[in-house]
This record gives structure tokens, sequence and C-alpha cells, in this order.
């Protein structure tokens, strides 16, 4: 059997897609199981033996149709038998409608049907504590009827080498031995996305307070001056905590360091998933006009705990769209203030320290 599993888009997606070519591989363990993602995105999937071979979509993809129509027919010639479309946008679509794959199962959306085989309905709200975005992509394998025990959390997998990387790293930087380690993801993927930076160096005072700990900053070279305004508007007992220029070198390298840190606070995105996947516990504070229900996964109220300005001021959410939160969400995120959480947040520091 031969198997394709498409999900371009961000680091979050695609790992989290992953649990689809894990299940696969656990249901047919002879299977070839390809899976297109964005180059950038393929750091994640290292190590992860359930994917054969790791197909990249690049930028001339998206900006050249005839290297998109190369791609289609690269695809088509590999003679799929089945086909599973976990991104189900225009790109994926003409890649989908041209794989020629005999079995084609995607989300069921208008005008898209007759693309696919088998059309899954795309959930509205999820049923478990595992969150809307892996109930969605599990959802994918039901056409199928696996008579497996499905697992629905993402893994990464990080070398020795890797992690003797890392360790030399924090040593490099005399991180104090025996101490935990708090990661914190400082910036997100765009100013839509990144708590406010004065809000930031509270929650991160709040951290430190009382605590004997060793505290990291991600963020990207190019993020620098971001990452040191919230620097500099720490306590300075606070600062005394935190290793601000221990930065990992790449991307597996961020997944290396991560992995010798005992959990992750801040801001959604993709340095949230990779911690989750390395079983790390998560504090996570959700932008304004971000659905919680979809990216608030494995949330027990123990390990893993989220925030949102919906919990606390509900009035501010009444019958507006998601377009419209997304043109207030700065205005929005300055009513999201550091007090409304603080109990929620030493309550999670408290459990997991």
């Amino acid at each position: 059997m031969k198997i394709i599993v498409i999900q371009q888009k961000m680091i979050g997606d695609v790992l989290v897609s992953s649990i689809i070519c894990n299940s696969l591989r656990k249901a047919y363990p002879d299977a070839q199981i390809d899976y297109l993602v964005y180059e950038s995105t393929k750091a994640v999937l290292e190590g992860n033996n359930s994917i054969s071979n790791i197909i990249s979509f690049t930028q001339e993809h998206r900006d050249s149709k005839k290297a998109l129509l190369q791609l289609a027919l690269q695809i088509r010639a590999e003679k799929y038998d089945v086909l599973i479309d976990a991104y189900s946008k225009l790109e994926s679509w003409i890649l989908s409608a041209l794989s020629g794959a005999q079995r084609k199962i995607s989300y069921k959306k208008p005008g898209r049907t007759l693309l696919y085989t088998d059309n899954v309905p795309f959930a509205a709200s999820p049923k478990s504590n595992l969150g809307l975005a892996i109930e969605r992509r599990l959802s994918l394998l039901e056409p199928l009827h696996l008579n497996i025990k499905i697992d629905p959390l993402p893994k990464l997998f990080v070398t020795e080498n890797e992690n003797q990387v890392a360790q030399n790293l924090l040593s490099q930087h005399q991180l104090k031995a025996g101490k935990k380690t708090v990661m914190i993801s400082l910036l997100g993927s765009e100013k839509l996305k990144t708590y406010p930076l004065a809000y930031m160096a509270k929650l991160v005072d709040t951290i430190a307070e009382g605590r004997d700990i060793n505290i990291l900053f991600n963020y990207f070279p190019k993020q620098i001056e971001d990452a040191r305004t919230v620097y500099n508007a720490t306590k300075a007992s606070t600062r005394d905590k935190i290793f601000f220029d221990l930065l990992a070198p790449d991307l597996r390298g961020y997944i290396a360091l991560m992995n010798q840190c005992d959990l992750i606070v801040g801001n959604d995105g993709g340095a949230i998933n990779m911690a989750k996947a390395l079983d790390k516990p998560s504090f996570i504070v959700f932008s304004p006009w971000i659905e919680k229900k979809i990216w608030a996964t494995f949330e027990d109220g123990i390990h893993h705990l989220s925030v949102h300005l919906q919990d606390f001021k509900q009035e501010l959410f009444v019958a507006k769209t998601e377009k419209e939160l997304k043109k207030e969400a700065l205005s929005l995120y300055e009513k999201f203030e550091p007090q409304l959480f603080e109990e929620q947040l030493r309550h999670f520091l408290n459990t997991n320290l």
C-alpha cells in the first residue's frame, strides 16, 4: 500500500498532523507512507520512522503554477492508493485532484466534495480534552476503519548527540545545575499573536518570584529588540535568573534544548507544540482572535493549561466574527492583564515545579 498525507502550513500543524502518519504506520507496518510539508518544517519530523519519505512543498511551488503542476505529476507518478489531505486549501485541492489516488480523504467543504472519495465532517466543537486540532486530524482516519489503538500525542525524536550538544550549551552558559528550568515562549509568529511585552515581563516576574530556577527565552535573533524590551522590564531579581543569550542555533537545536527544560509558558505557537510533543507541561496565553478550542490540546488542568481573554471577559466577544476580533486584537490584548490569570499560573507552576 502507498499512502500520502498532505499538510502544508506551519510547525504546529505539521507536528499535529504527523499523528496521522503514526497511526497509519501502526495499522499498515509495511506501507509506504509519504508526508508532504513545507520545507521549513521538516526538522520536526526527523527520526520519525512512521514516515517513509518527506516531500517538500517549497516557495517555488507556491509562486509558480508550473512548479505546482510538476509536483502534482510527481505525486501522480507514485500511484498512491490513499491520499489524506489534512490541509484542504487551494494548493492541496489541486494536488489531490491530479493525484490519481484510488481513495482521497479530506474534510467536507462546500463545493469541494467531488474532489474526494471520502468527505469527513469538519467538527465545530471538541468532544474531549484533546482539542479540535487533534480531533479533526484523527477524524480523517475514520473512513479507513483502522483496527488499532490510536495514540493522539504527536512525537518528537531527539538523538543522544543532540541531547549532549544541548547539555554542553547549558554548561557553557553556566546554567545552575540541579535547578528547574523554564522555557518562555516569548514572542508569537506575529504581533497579533504576541502577548504585550510589558505584560509578558510581569508574567516572567511572577514565574521567577520566590523560585530558585533557570529561565530561558525562546526568540529568533531578528526578534532580539523585543526580547530585550521584555528582559529590561523585568525586576532585577528576575533578570538574575534569565539566561538571555542562551539560544539554540537552529530548530533541531531548540528541540534538544527544550528537551532539557521542565516546562514552557507563553504565547501559543510552534514552540508550545514542540514542548508538548516532548511531553513537557505547558501554560499557554492565547491571542484574543485565536480560537482556544482548536489549539488548547490535552488540557487537564494540571500539566496543560491555557488562558484566553474570553475566559474572563466574555462580553467583549459577543456576536463578533474572527475577522472583527483580529482587527481588534491589539486593543483586546491590552485588556488581558496578567493579574487576570495570575492564580492559574501560580497553580500550574506550583504543581509542575
